[in-house]
């Protein structure tokens, strides 16, 4: 049954390591999107005439409501009671354990923050450009979890099935590169349609094509990854699908909205 398996997959997670000091590739991955999320957000602020002194916050508010939304996701939403009853475990970050969807919800709690005294950057407006970079940080560290040999698919007979030697010896869906190749294609749609639009974005567009297009596809990957919950797995659906619903919901409610929002402003010109 499995004889079609290509790959073996048996990278080292640390690229290289000094005495105390370690350098992993998820590391790396993160680093670079927060480098690249830099400059991309400073070609958006330039384009629509925003002052370029406020990035510096705006990548701090984005590296903390990131790092610890993604955490806390992990802890509360897919293993509750080991978390609770050992609280210490929760600062362990190194040992791994990061929620996409903790990361949403860090993410939107740290733009508010910044935003309330922006008067020229409204909440709308600062998630419609973040979630771009967002996206891109998606490509990067499902590559990370990829090197980790972390988030790994179901066992497969399919020809580009992966060995994760570092797990077993079975051959699985290398779950990680869909959702990478997705999100790297999100990213270039999300940006093109910025790019073009501009300060004639409707508010809310972006946002909701985000939420819409990068969760739906969550659902769907879902059902070939191992499930990552410590609980539920009777359910019909993984947690990671359940908790992707209410944010489908948001985003086509944003839609909606902006899109009629748009034609209304279309027909007063």
């Amino acid at each position: 049954m499995f004889g079609f398996a290509l790959i073996h997959w048996s990278a080292d997670p640390e690229i290289f390591r000094i005495g105390p000091v370690v350098l992993r590739w998820y590391s790396l991955c993160f680093l670079v999107t927060f480098v690249l999320g830099y400059f991309i957000m400073r070609r958006m602020f330039r384009l629509e005439e925003k002052s370029a002194k406020d990035l510096d916050s705006l990548v701090n508010h984005m590296v903390l409501g990131t790092l610890i939304g993604a955490r806390l996701g992990h802890c509360l939403f897919y293993d509750p009671v080991f978390y609770l009853t050992n609280p210490i475990e929760i600062f362990k970050i190194w040992r791994g354990g990061l929620a996409s969807h903790g990361a949403a919800i860090g993410i939107f709690a740290a733009l508010y923050l910044y935003a309330r005294n922006r008067p020229d950057q409204s909440y709308l407006w600062i998630l419609d450009r973040i979630v771009v970079t967002v996206a891109l940080g998606g490509f990067f560290i499902r590559i990370g979890n990829f090197f980790n040999s972390e988030i790994y698919g179901i066992p497969t007979d399919l020809p580009w099935a992966v060995v994760f030697s570092h797990v077993d010896a079975v051959p699985r869906h290398p779950a990680q590169l869909y959702e990478s190749l997705a999100y790297g294609l999100i990213f270039v749609f999300l940006y093109a349609v910025c790019s073009k639009l501009r300060a004639r974005t409707p508010p809310g567009l972006l946002l909701g094509l985000f939420l819409v297009t990068v969760f739906s596809f969550r659902v769907v990957v879902e059902f070939v990854k191992v499930r990552q919950a410590a609980y539920g797995h009777g359910f019909p659906l993984s947690v990671g699908q359940w908790l992707s619903v209410p944010l489908i919901l948001m985003g086509i409610v944003l839609l909606v909205n902006a899109l009629r929002d748009n034609r209304s402003t279309a027909s007063i010109k």
